[in-house]
């Protein structure tokens, strides 16, 4: 058997859809299960453990006909059995079409490209987000409860981590990890996902006051140089790191005793190792990004602005009043 998954989105997005893809690959284990992502979103699979092969694809741009061409033939070619579409577009559910898969399964009405589908199942957007794309899977009769969110972390990842932890200073007792940067998608879309770096300096500090020996570890990956930048200016003391893909960013979160970050990949890492993590949110509602539990914990914003948020809220739910 093939199946094929149109998943478009982020890092994030990916990681979401992870239990989907296990529980595909529990249920039918010789299957080829093949995924159509984003160029942005390719690196999720670094730590995904039910994927195959990654096709590449730009929901995200103004493709031109030859570039729905170009995924039309290469899902047509490969003669999948199943095809499962996260997306909305009508556009997506006739490419399906046209490809002569047998079983289409996607959302009841997606801006009339159901019609497109051979199996629709009920778009609960209310819920969070990983247990709304594990509910395409009763399009095929699967209707297991959803798996928790988990990856596979490369060997070689944790051999990083750990020598990065040495060279850190960072002793076997854990450590605080911060992650406040923001994608150049987010900004230029105007998503509200960066809390300020002056309100970040009063967390810090507050640690460095309570906690001295607790060592803080701020993340910068490709897109907040300046962030760090201007959070390590005003609170020297911090350490950096600059894992080099997600295997690495992983496994730097796993050896981690609490993660601070606003609504980020990093957050959904951190919730696949179930690494105590508290999250900022602007305008997004935490319960569609974050499971129920009291060891992942986001708050949002009074004013749905990220920067209303108090540090002292933020405290309060560190230290517990």
């Amino acid at each position: 058997m093939r199946i094929v998954a149109l998943v478009p989105g982020g890092i994030g997005d990916q990681i979401l859809f992870f239990p989907t893809l296990d529980d595909l690959k529990r249920t039918y284990p010789d299957a080829q299960i093949d995924v159509v992502v984003e160029p942005r979103a390719k690196s999720a699979y670094r730590v995904c453990k039910s994927a195959d092969e990654i096709i590449l694809f730009d929901f995200k741009d103004r493709n031109s006909p030859a570039d729905w061409a170009n995924l039309l033939g290469v899902i047509r070619d490969r003669y999948y059995d199943i095809a499962l579409s996260l997306g909305q577009r009508w556009g997506v559910g006739f490419l399906l079409w046209l490809t002569g898969t047998a079983m289409r399964v996607g959302y009841k009405g997606n801006a009339g490209g159901q019609i497109f589908l051979t199996n629709t199942v009920p778009l609960k957007s209310e819920q969070y987000a990983a247990h709304m794309y594990h509910d395409l899977l009763q399009g095929l009769g699967i209707n297991t409860p959803c798996p928790e969110l988990s990856i596979s972390i490369p060997k070689r990842d944790l051999g990083w981590a750990e020598a990065e932890q040495k060279r850190l200073g960072i002793p076997g007792s854990g450590y605080v990890l911060i992650h406040g940067g923001s994608s150049e998608l987010a900004q230029a879309k105007g998503i509200d996902k960066i809390y300020p770096v002056e309100k970040w300096k009063q967390i810090v500090q507050d640690f460095q006051q309570r906690q001295p020996d607790l060592p803080l570890v701020v993340v910068q990956g490709p897109e907040d140089q300046e962030f760090v930048a201007a959070l390590t200016k005003a609170c020297p003391n911090l350490k950096v790191t600059r894992p080099g893909d997600v295997g690495k960013l992983a496994a730097i979160i796993a050896g981690a005793n609490l993660l601070l970050c606003t609504d980020s990949a990093p957050m959904h890492l951190a919730v696949a190792l179930k690494v105590y993590t508290l999250a900022l949110f602007g305008p997004t509602d935490p319960a569609k990004l974050l499971p129920a539990s009291d060891k992942f914990v986001g708050i949002k914003s009074p004013t749905g602005n990220i920067a209303d948020i108090d540090p002292q809220t933020v405290l309060k739910q560190v230290w517990g009043g």
